[in-house]
């Protein structure tokens, strides 16, 4: 299961088939060419557009598409083929009018359509790429995001991110190939990138720092998506893999509490936990439950067991802080960054009081990072505000106003200012 994103059905469905279709042309055509699969994947979307207005959406509209793509792929190779170079290993195949169309035929098969979406998976997340540009790729080739989206999600400009899709795709274009993912030892070593680009992924849809939105249901939804077809294959089912879709449908099951009807945003201690997703977090427990079947543990397990607790208590007062801070405490060791530091103060906060967590606020290192988080000075705001300190927390949270990223943050901290007045 999934959040359930506010786009348009057939939004919906052009961004779910959009990777599914990239990935099978570029297995055709080859890495080289993904300018022309994005053109064939448009032009199967554009013609979907002008028959169905007039038609209706098909009974099966992924079914119509593949063949739509299908299509006009053929009708790219019977022109191009012997003025372009294609997938090499399928070169051949594509010399005859009789052998080119049963490859065809064999590259649209439903098993290896998949096969071809994990292959692409493994292929953005290329070695000589950073992090933001195997999360960027996989937002543009697998999610069908265009660049402007892409921009928001990471609040960066058209241009920067254009550029960062074009050095990207001139990477992956002069590796050749597309990542072999029968070879064992090269799926198993870079699956970690893969697993952590759909951890950023998710992330950035839960609190990123979009300016339109404090919570991008779509992001989510696209990761959590990808996390599934992960562990639906046996190379990919790791214990990792399925702690990080636990993890993903623990978070996500919260969506519902962290912005309500209204649009306002709450913090997990005022959340309303009745409007929790029970179904996903039944789903998270089963994945969490599979985590378990290995030696491996990984950060996905750690705050999954976080997600967990909180996900089956009660209430504020009913969670186990203790172990929660005994678990970011296992977090910080296994990967340490000042967002976990300060999740870990504010949870100590909470078993030890107030004191407690400013003390360990100001001990955090690398604090200078934190310094354009608007939930850092919010959070010791809170803190002060527990104490008694009400001018002190107007101040923080004046910082975490100027620093918010969009009004839904802008609101929630205006609210939380004139609780201060009270406090007064």
């Amino acid at each position: 299961m999934e959040p359930k994103p506010s786009a348009d059905p057939i939004d919906r469905l052009f961004r779910g088939e959009s990777g599914r279709l990239t990935a099978v042309l570029t297995r055709l055509f080859g890495v080289h060419n993904l300018a022309l699969v994005e053109d064939v994947v448009q032009d199967a979307f554009c013609r979907a557009l002008q028959v169905w207005k007039f038609r209706g959406m098909p009974e099966n509209p992924s079914a119509w598409l593949m063949t739509t793509a299908k299509n006009r792929a053929l009708d790219v190779l019977r022109r191009e083929r012997t003025a372009r170079t294609f997938a090499p290993e399928l070169t051949r195949l594509l010399e005859s009018e009789w052998t080119l169309v049963s490859a065809l035929e064999e590259q649209f098969r439903p098993d290896a359509v998949d096969e071809d979406l994990l292959r692409m998976m493994f292929t953005c997340c290329h070695p000589g790429l950073r992090e933001e540009a195997q999360v960027t790729l996989i937002l543009h080739i697998l999610c069908g995001f265009s660049v402007h989206e892409v921009a928001g999600a990471f609040v960066a400009t058209h241009a920067a991110i254009e550029k960062r899709i074009t050095r990207s795709k001139k990477t992956l274009a002069a590796s050749q190939d597309l990542f072999d993912v029968t070879r064992r030892e090269e799926f198993a070593a870079r699956l970690p990138a893969v697993q952590r680009a759909l951890y950023l992924l998710f992330n950035e849809g839960y609190h990123g720092a979009s300016p339109e939105s404090a919570v991008r249901a779509e992001l989510c939804g696209e990761a959590m998506r990808l996390a599934r077809h992960l562990r639906e294959d046996p190379r990919g089912a790791t214990p990792a893999t399925y702690a990080l879709s636990a993890l993903f449908c623990l978070h996500a099951a919260r969506l519902p509490g962290r912005i309500d009807a209204g649009g306002e945003l709450h913090s997990l201690l005022d959340q309303d936990r009745s409007r929790w997703d029970q179904s996903l977090i039944a789903e998270g427990q089963r994945l969490l439950d599979r985590s378990a079947s290995g030696e491996e543990l990984s950060e996905y397990h750690v705050e999954a067991a976080i997600a967990w607790i909180h996900a089956s208590a009660s209430s504020v007062e009913e969670t186990d802080w203790s172990r929660i801070v005994a678990l970011y405490d296992m977090r910080m060791q296994l990967h340490p960054s000042p967002v976990i530091a300060l999740n870990r103060a504010i949870a100590l906060a909470q078993h030890a009081g107030p004191e407690a967590g400013l003390q360990a606020i100001r001990q955090i290192a690398g604090l200078e990072r934190l310094a354009g988080y608007p939930f850092y000075p919010a959070a010791q705001a809170e803190l002060e505000l527990k104490l008694g300190r009400a001018d002190a927390a107007r101040a923080h949270f004046q910082t975490a106003l100027s620093l918010a990223r969009n009004a839904t943050e802008r609101r929630f901290l205006q609210q939380r200012m004139e609780a201060c007045a009270s406090e007064s």
